[in-house]
């Protein structure tokens, strides 16, 4: 028989285990994703921040990194992903937590014609080499994905297909990485670089022909366009930002942009705190999921965040504090969905769609403005607004489509939020972007 001392004490220690039991649930549920899950493409939350870049070189012998110029750099220049890298270098993406995409483990990968090889294979010999690499990477749970192709022609499409296949057999849920070229590559039949009359024809075979699980190209007309000076460049750059979000949302695939961080040529800009945050903010206020950088190293172009002696340069400062920015916004951006994108007048290139849009009837700016509009997962809605201006600092005021609305800045330091006075307006400095809370 239990006492009635006993009875109470009982009774409160089933309380106390139920309300832990409930409170365990509820933090549960509302745990942050890990850092590799955004780096994951069976995720929700995927959102990778790259740089571009084989760590050890494209050729044999290979470049060795040191402690200071290696992962724990990209690491610390706020990136969550390692780039490109072989399995000896995966105990250190797990001291980092970076996310690693494997390049081939394979004898005969001794320049970069490897992965340009695809469709002289049988069938065979593709699904042989997938499964070697992929058996040769290991198991840790940094990998995240294989290297597979960049800049195919449409040609290649019918070889990756049975590439990105293989991946998909032997890897559930891993990324078979191939990366698009931008649509300033040459058009027309097989000898061009597209392969295809017209840069839509393009994406839209790619995605029906080699069933990809995202889509990512790379653009670099922000610095070949001389900070955007050159109109067309201009042009360019904003037109296949929209073409490949048309054809992604399309397909339901999730899509990530390459852009530059360092001097392309002699005749380009260098990357600066401006361009560098303009070509971030462009890229996720058009809904993209993700954005990679090329190059980290040199690789022998000049002003690269770090050069191949080993030393960082002042890109590699701006560089970080633009991926801190990205990695801090991640945790929103990577549950939106995109619903419009729309721009200021004057308009900063020909062609572009113009406000009002779905969200913000209008916008108060002397330079152009990019609005981005999102939905997110509770039907909460975002307004994301980038200072297309390269020289100047600008204030801007938008006047929403619904009539009251209120707006709340979303901290790119933190995500805290803080009231948007549509009286005093926002400050941006060039090339800056914010994200908006709208209600």
């Amino acid at each position: 028989m239990i006492s009635k001392r006993h009875h109470g004490t009982k009774s409160i220690v089933i309380v106390f285990l139920f309300f832990l039991v409930v409170f365990s649930a509820h933090t549960t549920s509302a745990k942050e994703p890990s850092p590799l899950d955004y780096c994951d493409i069976s995720k929700p939350e995927f959102f990778p921040i790259i740089p571009w870049d084989p760590y050890h070189g494209w050729s044999v012998p290979n470049i060795e990194r040191g402690a200071s110029n290696g992962l724990q750099s990209i690491a610390d220049c706020n990136f969550n992903m390692a780039g490109f890298v072989l399995p000896r270098d995966l105990p250190l993406c797990r001291k980092t937590g970076l996310g690693a995409i494997m390049l081939p483990n394979d004898s005969a990968f001794t320049n970069l014609q490897y992965i340009y090889d695809w469709k002289k294979l049988s069938d065979a010999e593709i699904d042989r080499r997938v499964k070697n690499n992929i058996d040769g990477a290991g198991h840790s749970r940094n990998i995240v994905g294989y290297f597979i192709n960049d800049e195919p022609t449409a040609s290649d499409f019918p070889a990756l297909a049975k590439a990105v296949a293989a991946v998909k057999k032997y890897a559930p849920g891993k990324l078979a990485y191939i990366n698009l070229f931008p649509d300033y590559a040459t058009l027309g039949g097989d000898t061009s670089q597209l392969g295809t009359p017209t840069y839509t024809e393009y994406l839209e075979r790619f995605v029906n022909e080699v069933h990809p699980q995202f889509i990512s190209y790379d653009n670099y007309m922000v610095e070949y366009s001389n900070d955007l000076k050159d109109r067309a460049g201009a042009t360019g750059y904003y037109r296949n930002l929209l073409e490949v979000r048309r054809v992604a949302l399309e397909h339901h695939l999730p899509y990530v942009n390459i852009v530059a961080a360092n001097r392309l040529s002699t005749n380009a800009t260098i990357p600066s705190p401006a361009n560098l945050a303009l070509q971030a903010y462009t890229t996720l206020a058009a809904g993209y999921r993700g954005v990679t950088w090329y190059t980290y190293y040199s690789q022998g172009y000049t002003y690269a965040p770090m050069t191949d002696s080993g030393h960082k340069t002042l890109t590699w400062n701006f560089l970080r504090e633009v991926n801190s920015q990205i990695l801090a916004l991640a945790p929103i951006m990577s549950r939106l969905e995109s619903t419009g994108v729309y721009f200021s007048a004057p308009a900063p290139a020909d062609n572009l769609p113009m406000l009002p849009g779905q969200l913000v009837a209008s916008a108060t700016c002397p330079t152009p403005l990019m609005i981005g509009e999102f939905r997110g997962p509770k039907n909460e809605t975002y307004v994301m607004v980038v200072n297309l201006s390269l020289e100047s600092s600008a204030r801007f005021e938008l006047k929403t489509v619904k009539p009251g609305a209120t707006l709340q800045i979303v901290s790119p330091v933190d995500r805290s939020l803080s009231p948007y006075d549509p009286k005093a307006g926002y400050w941006l400095p060039a090339g800056q972007g914010v994200l908006l809370l709208a209600d």
